[in-house]
């Protein structure tokens, strides 16, 4: 076909052709046999698309996302990112392996596969993500093994434990070795480490990083051979300072990626077509960008077939009408067109799904009631718009039955973590500032990283009713007021996800989160369910709170409830 002996499948004619090679524009046909490209040129063919001088660009890869964070189920995610020009993404679903394990990994293995998104996968690396929390699971070497050889796994997803690198951690190393002994990636999460903590932890074989923030920590990467991804998701957004850094001479080892991207923001923003733009508006030449979100991605994931318009490539490509916008007309995945103007073509299967994953236990009232020990207690106080979190010390008293009352202290609301994987009951107390909640309480499934209820509220009556209905629905989030529920929206895959359209969880997103701040009261700066599933996570400093009990992170160490 290429060589023109045979009609090629299909001919877009008319079209300025984007070259990520030489970053040039090429006015021409584009020729398409057997999933493949043939070339650029003139061919035969019975079926010819008038692209009326439209732009064919590479289809786009997001070179490090989590699915489980858009809350939908693959075929929906793929129904959401694929008119968006989005043709492949490496996912890491380190988020249901938490919950799941290896059931987990499986499932995203086989609900991906028969999907025309383009999706291949990093294994989780840190199962459980921390030794300070109960998760569903914990994953060595010999359980990612039975997956390594997959054609759609490429390597080993972020190695987080930075400590377990450096120190050399067997149980570290040996996850490593089975992935480099097969030729195959390990994905880096490395954010602050500098000098010879930095080279080691190169030096072991980490290739990627997408956690810098500042131009320093990129430029640190690039010169000692990392690929740097730039994130802009919905909670971490740190492209605009990256472009800052970028320059002809370092753009080939910088890619994009979203890392976590809720529905909302996908269909209000955009997916890597947001990106682009981004990108373009704060200077980065549009085919850089576009070089970037393709060809930069598969070279670093040796996906030696995609990023590119050129002879035996894959027929991934979206359409776009400028270089600026992005505007994304038409996709095609493997020669086949996909979507068309914003919609998807074709409706995608469903397939069997994970059973209910919550196991609470018997919780009841009094497991929520925190005794008051001292005058002074550590306090969690929340940073709007952002993920980082301060730790402060508060005077507090007690009721006439020893406990703490929120009414007594206008500003603090309580808030625990509840194990919700194996129904130990370990139930992890604590206070939190600044989140503004006066009445009622929400509680979510979603909870970085373990995802174990968490549940933040004025009286421990609604914590405890909220707490309840997120295990009666399979997982999810609820918001409660004077003893009833007031709405919740179910992620009975894991907790995390649910099948059914990104514009109909969206839309109970937004409910939800109306309800939060209309009637609860939740600081207006605040995304109730964002940040509290954020307020979990004992690696982001300073102060979070796990199941086990409060966690000073700037100590790596947990810390007392009262002073």
């Amino acid at each position: 076909m290429a060589a023109g002996n045979r009609p090629a499948n299909l001919i877009l004619t008319n079209a300025k052709i984007v070259d990520v090679f030489s970053h040039q524009i090429i006015e021409g046909n584009v020729a398409i046999g057997e999933g493949k490209i043939l070339g650029i040129g003139d061919y035969k063919t019975a079926n010819r698309l008038d692209m009326e001088g439209r732009y064919i660009l590479p289809g786009f890869i997001d070179a490090h996302v989590h699915i489980e964070s858009s809350m939908l189920s693959p075929r929906y995610f793929a129904q959401c990112v694929l008119p968006r020009g989005t043709t492949t993404v490496i996912a890491d679903p380190h988020e249901i392996a938490n919950v799941l394990g290896c059931e987990g990994i499986r499932y995203m293995l086989d609900a991906t596969d028969p999907l025309p998104l383009n999706v291949f996968f990093m294994l989780p690396s840190c199962v459980p993500a921390t030794p300070f929390e109960h998760s569903g699971a914990t994953l060595m070497a010999e359980d990612l093994a039975q997956f390594i050889d997959h054609d759609r796994v490429l390597g080993l997803g972020e190695m987080m434990n930075v400590p377990g690198v450096l120190g050399a951690h067997a149980d570290v190393l040996n996850k490593m070795q089975m992935v480099l002994s097969k030729h195959k990636r390990i994905d880096g999460h490395s954010p602050g480490v500098s000098g010879n903590e930095l080279n080691a932890y190169i030096a072991a074989g980490i290739r990627t990083d997408h956690e810098c923030t500042t131009i320093q920590e990129m430029q640190d990467r690039i010169c000692r051979g990392m690929y740097v991804l730039f994130r802009e998701g919905s909670a971490a957004r740190d492209l605009e300072t990256l472009v800052q850094g970028l320059t002809p001479a370092n753009a080939h080892r910088c890619a994009l990626c979203t890392d976590d991207r809720h529905p909302e923001d996908i269909l209000a923003q955009g997916h890597l077509d947001y990106l682009l733009r981004r990108a373009v508006t704060c200077g980065v030449p549009p085919l850089t960008a576009i070089s970037m979100a393709t060809l930069h991605a598969a070279q670093c994931f040796g996906l030696i077939r995609k990023g590119a318009i050129a002879p035996g490539y894959d027929a991934d490509l979206c359409i776009v009408d400028n270089l600026h916008d992005f505007s994304v007309l038409q996709v095609f995945t493997n020669g086949r067109s996909a979507a068309r103007d914003g919609e998807i073509l074709d409706g995608f299967p469903s397939g069997p799904f994970p059973e209910n994953s919550v196991n609470l236990g018997q919780i009841q009232i009094k497991d929520l009631q925190l005794q008051v020990q001292t005058k002074q207690a550590n306090v969690i106080r929340v940073e709007p718009a952002s993920i980082v979190t301060k730790a402060v010390v508060r005077t507090v008293q007690a009721d006439d039955s020893g406990l703490f009352d929120p009414a007594l202290h206008p500003g603090l609301n309580m808030i625990a973590v509840v194990e919700r994987h194996q129904g130990t009951g370990s139930i992890g107390l604590g206070l939190v500032e600044n989140f503004g909640l006066r009445q009622g309480a929400i509680a979510t499934t979603v909870a970085h990283d373990s995802h174990n209820i968490v549940v933040i509220g004025a009286n421990t009556a609604d914590m405890l009713r909220v707490v309840h209905d997120v295990a009666e629905i399979g997982g999810g989030m609820s918001l409660g007021l004077q003893g009833k529920i007031r709405a919740h929206l179910p992620l009975p895959i894991a907790g995390l996800m649910r099948d059914a359209s990104a514009q109909e969880t969206s839309n109970t997103l937004k409910e939800i989160n109306r309800l939060a701040h209309e009637e609860l009261g939740v600081n207006p700066d605040i995304e109730p369910f964002m940040n509290l599933s954020f307020l979990a996570l004992p690696v982001i400093p300073e102060l979070k709170i796990t199941d086990q009990g409060l966690f000073d992170v700037r100590s790596f160490s947990f810390a007392p409830m009262f002073v």
